[in-house]
């Protein structure tokens, strides 16, 4: 897969097996290990990359010379020096000691796509392992168990360390872990019941497992899917607006956008035209109308959701790098070294989850600010106060604005940049830290308020739709409402509204929503 390739939802569901090469992996092949359970096989180029690798860490172990990480301490303790006899102790106790998360554990998906990826560098054979660590990794997908990772304890430099090490004690047969039905278990009986043995570790093995930023990119890579999915969301919902709020679709008119090259921009305003073509609504109000200006929230629908995408490609660019790079502390290099680096610090990761997060926010707030106007009588063009039937007995939709601005005011919080922050660690030795997985965790969240935040649009939108009739909506706004209807009833008097939005969300995260739309209209950009 290219660099900065979009992830297709067809692609990833047609991935049933992920083999690792030295040459890395794409974005696809992750979300299909992380949610799909996809197999996972170590082809023979990393098998023998990994060999020549183990082979100087061997020579590096048995030399006088003290090598970092293989017969020193870490961190503020490398110049403590160990023996030989105690250099595989080493490595077990490390693993022990950096397993010191606390808090709820993070999501399996979150969980299945850091070990795949920490599997994945091992395999491009610059960490010193031997194919066994890789395939204890590979056992542990293929089995489906999934190590128990508290959520707090990275700061995301010298990588994902706490969170790495409960993966890898799962591997030596410590820790916990949840089975294929979500069961917490010891890890050694998990093991034993699935028939994998415990790992044995060589020197350098347990710090080749933990040094790496897989945390945090496994879920920029899983974020970023779900955002490029919801962007083409947002045209659907602003389409939908546009049309009930008796709106104009002559600004997103291609010769007026070209004006301004941005092409994030260009690609919603496409979305637009195709969604808002052939409108019975829209065509009414086409002449002969006195207002020359529809609100911002209306006419800079494509501004604003097209620089969202524009910061998805920066994202998406950055991910499907580092899924080609090998991050880890040493590096065993062929000529025989091993260099320290700094290849293990998150910044570049942590950079694109806060610039995401930024478009995220920009995406829902414009689409809160449509919603209100579709509630507000004076400015929705003749739709009833809060699109309720007998206002004043019945509030409508009141409540569900409420819902959507809290999660709009929560994301422009989540906004804040992780990544401009830092903790001086170990005694002063790693004294810059990223706190890329702090980013990354507020933009997982970011993604799941978005698409609340735009469910509760779609369900604003369509009652504002079904109140223009008898005039239709164009084919594909129409194509959305109908699919809206099939899990939400239309205008009528007050429901119970929480259920309501909870189908209307599902309806957008199963893809649903978009599949009908591109039944009618085609592929969305």
């Amino acid at each position: 897969m290219a660099y900065g390739q979009p992830v297709e939802i067809a692609a990833v569901e047609g991935i049933r097996s992920v083999e690792l090469s030295p040459a890395g992996i794409g974005p696809a092949e992750v979300i299909a290990v992380a949610r799909g359970e996809a197999e996972v096989r170590i082809g023979e180029a990393a098998r023998a990359a990994m060999e020549r690798a183990a082979v100087v860490v061997a020579e590096l172990a048995a030399s006088p010379e003290p090598a970092y990480g293989v017969s020193t301490g870490f961190g503020s303790l490398a110049t403590v020096l160990i023996p030989a006899e105690r250099q595989k102790e080493l490595q077990r106790a490390l693993l022990r000691s950096h397993a010191a998360g606390m808090g709820p554990p993070v999501e399996r998906e979150v969980v299945r796509a850091m070990m795949l990826l920490r599997a994945r560098t091992l395999a491009m054979g610059w960490s010193g392992t031997r194919p066994a660590v890789a395939e204890a990794i590979v056992a542990l997908l293929n089995a489906n168990l999934v190590p128990v990772v508290p959520e707090h304890g990275s700061l995301g430099a010298s990588g994902d360390l706490a969170p790495l090490a409960h993966c890898a004690l799962a591997l030596i047969g410590e820790g916990e872990v949840e089975d294929p039905a979500g069961a917490r278990l010891p890890a050694g009986a998990a093991l034993a019941d699935a028939g994998v043995e415990p790992l044995k570790l060589l020197p350098k093995e347990g710090l080749a497992l933990i040094n790496g930023t897989d945390g945090m990119l496994g879920m920029l890579v899983l974020a970023a899917a779900d955002v490029r999915e919801l962007l083409q969301v947002a045209d659907v919902t602003a389409a939908m607006s546009v049309e009930a709020l008796l709106g104009t679709d002559r600004v997103f008119a291609a010769d007026l956008v070209a004006l301004r090259p941005q092409p994030g921009q260009a690609d919603s305003a496409a979305n637009l035209r195709a969604l808002l073509d052939g409108s019975e609504i829209v065509s009414s109000h086409r002449y002969d109308d006195p207002r020359v200006q529809d609100a911002y929230s209306l006419r800079c629908a494509p501004q604003v959701a097209g620089a969202a995408r524009d910061a998805l490609e920066y994202a998406e660019r950055v991910a499907a790098l580092e899924l080609h790079a090998a991050i880890d502390n040493p590096m065993v290099l062929p000529d025989g070294r091993a260099e320290s680096c700094g290849n293990f610090h998150g910044a570049p990761v942590a950079f694109a989850c806060d610039f995401l997060a930024i478009g995220i926010a920009a995406a829902g707030s414009i689409a809160e600010r449509r919603t209100d106007r579709l509630l507000d009588a004076g400015r929705s063009h003749g739709l009833p106060p809060f699109l309720a039937q007998d206002a004043g007995v019945n509030s409508g939709l009141m409540l569900a604005h409420y819902a959507q601005a809290a999660m709009v005011a929560e994301n422009r919080r989540l906004a804040g940049p992780a990544s401009v922050d830092s903790i001086p660690t170990s005694a002063m030795q790693e004294d810059h830290v990223s706190m890329g997985w702090g980013a990354a965790r507020k933009l997982r969240q970011a993604v799941a308020n978005l698409r609340r935040i735009l469910a509760v649009e779609l369900a604003v939108a369509a009652r504002g739709l079904d109140l223009r009739a008898p005039l239709r909506a164009a084919p594909g706004t129409g194509a959305a409402l109908a699919a809206t209807r099939r899990v939400l009833p239309g205008p009528g008097a007050d429901r119970f509204v929480a259920p309501e939005s909870a189908a209307v969300e599902e309806l957008i995260a199963s893809g649903e929503l978009l599949r009908a739309v591109r039944e009618q209209i085609g592929g969305m950009r």
